[in-house]
């Protein structure tokens, strides 16, 4: 699909849950319980250095036996993580999930965090827009096309 991320932000809207560089992994994992997300992105200031993840607390925390209270998020996030353009495509995005075996992508824009796009993300638009061509063709079939 040619369709450019920008679509699925205007969408789901471009509000990012993170948490500063100076966190601890305990805050980080509050954060994402209490908005029952699967990631925060870490920043210092404005600048994106970050991303923790839920396999980065079953790998690297869990599975290192740290402990998450007095451990800092920069000790276990995943450092300079891949990016995309707006501009990138949903085919852009699935190749990039499928090749890097990752769930979500920071969206950013000169050097700017404009949002954060997930698999889930991406599924529910090709679910919706699969949906609605069906809904095209059933329509057509059926006696033609809506005025």
């Amino acid at each position: 699909m040619s369709t450019p991320i920008s679509a699925l932000l205007e969408r789901k809207g471009s509000a990012v849950r993170s948490v500063s560089a100076a966190s601890t992994v305990a805050e980080a994992v509050a954060e994402m319980n209490r908005h029952r997300i699967g990631c925060v992105v870490v920043l210092d200031g404005e600048r994106l250095v970050g991303i923790f993840t839920e396999r980065d607390v079953l790998q690297r925390v869990v599975g290192g036996g740290i402990d998450p209270q007095g451990r800092c998020i920069t000790d276990v996030m995943s450092r300079d993580p891949i990016t995309i353009s707006p501009e990138a495509t949903i085919d852009d995005v699935m190749t990039l999930f499928t090749d890097r075996r990752c769930r979500h992508l920071p969206v950013v824009a000169k050097g700017r965090l404009l949002g954060l796009i997930s698999i889930g993300d991406v599924t529910r638009w090709m679910v919706d827009t699969h949906r609605a061509e069906a809904e095209h063709l059933k329509n057509y079939i059926a006696g033609g096309l809506p005025t």
